[in-house]
């Protein structure tokens, strides 16, 4: 593991903590799944090639975002390099604040975005740590590459609305249940952080497969 764990927030270092200690639990669908993107990052990583991954969901609001979030975290805490995250929607809405709160629970620095409809919320995993940019585009929208990357479907719209994605390498489905379902019910904060957290379990899991450690 790179000694770049050892930076995280000390908030962020008991969560990661806690979800690898977790990673048998990742369901055995759940893992065939997680094998495709592995075989490609592992692919791109034996050819010396940047490794990018696109994630996409409709709204670019929630999971989307978390798992740019914690896919480009996860590359860092395990080494692997040369991986660049984005995420995109087949409309652009905005980082949901009910999402970008569950990722400030965790144990993440979020820099204040001001205002606007679609601000830019910067994400760190360390005080000293480059910004994750994250804010909602849709899929082909800069700065996402427009080829040679792998598309990441994270939700099950999304996956029946782009059946294909132009430029995209491979197209791997892995979707997760919608957060903004439970929005103002007294169980929102708790379904925000599950989703968060089955995510953070799901990126750390490809991305221990594929560490340069791994045996």
């Amino acid at each position: 593991m790179s000694d770049i764990h050892a930076q995280l927030t000390p908030e962020l270092t008991g969560f990661v903590d806690s979800a690898l200690a977790e990673l048998d639990r990742i369901p055995t669908e759940r893992r065939r799944r997680l094998d495709e993107l592995a075989a490609y990052v592992a692919t791109r990583c034996e050819a010396a090639q940047p490794v990018k991954l696109t994630f996409i969901c409709t709204h670019n609001s929630r999971r989307s975002q978390l798992a740019q979030i914690w896919a480009q975290t996860a590359a860092h805490i395990f080494g692997v390099r040369g991986v660049e995250t984005f995420s995109g929607g087949t409309e652009a809405t905005a980082f949901n604040p009910r999402a970008v709160a569950a990722v400030r629970r965790a144990g993440f620095l979020i820099e204040d975005p001001g205002t606007g409809d679609n601000p830019v919320i910067k994400v760190r995993f360390a005080a000293g740590s480059a910004p994750m940019r994250c804010f909602s585009k849709v899929i082909d929208n800069p700065p996402n590459p427009s080829r040679g990357f792998a598309a990441v479907m994270t939700c099950s719209a999304a996956d029946e609305a782009c059946p294909f994605v132009a430029g995209a390498d491979v197209r791997v489905t892995l979707p997760y249940d919608d957060p903004g379902a439970s929005d103002g019910t007294a169980h929102e904060e708790r379904t925000y952080d599950e989703r968060c957290r089955q995510i953070a379990l799901e990126m750390l899991g490809l991305f221990c497969e594929v560490s340069p450690d791994h045996s």
